[in-house]
C-alpha cells in the first residue's frame, strides 16, 4: 500500500511543528521518497539521531505503507 506525501509531510510536522518539509516522489509510484527536513529540534544531534527521529516521527510506517525514504536533515 502506498502512502501519500501529505501524510508523510503531516506526521513529521506533527513531530516537529517549526519544521520546514520537502517530499519528492522519486519513482511516481507513493513508494519511493527523498525528503528534506530542517527543524530546531535537531541542534546539537549528529546525523545518525536527526534521522532516527524522523523515522521515530513517521511512527512504524517506514518498511510498511513507506517502502523507502531517502532523508536530507539540518538543523534551523
Amino acid at each position: 500500500m502506498a502512502m501519500a506525501a501529505g501524510d508523510i509531510e503531516n506526521l513529521i510536522k506533527q513531530a516537529f511543528p517549526d519544521a520546514k518539509v520537502s517530499i519528492e516522489d522519486l519513482a511516481g509510484d507513493g513508494d519511493h521518497y527523498a525528503a528534506t527536513v530542517i527543524t530546531s529540534a535537531f541542534t546539537g544531534k549528529s546525523r545518525v539521531q536527526q534521522h532516527q527521529m524522523v523515522y521515530a516521527a513517521l511512527k512504524g510506517k517506514m518498511g510498511g505503507e513507506l517502502h523507502a525514504l531517502a532523508l536530507t536533515t539540518a538543523a534551523s
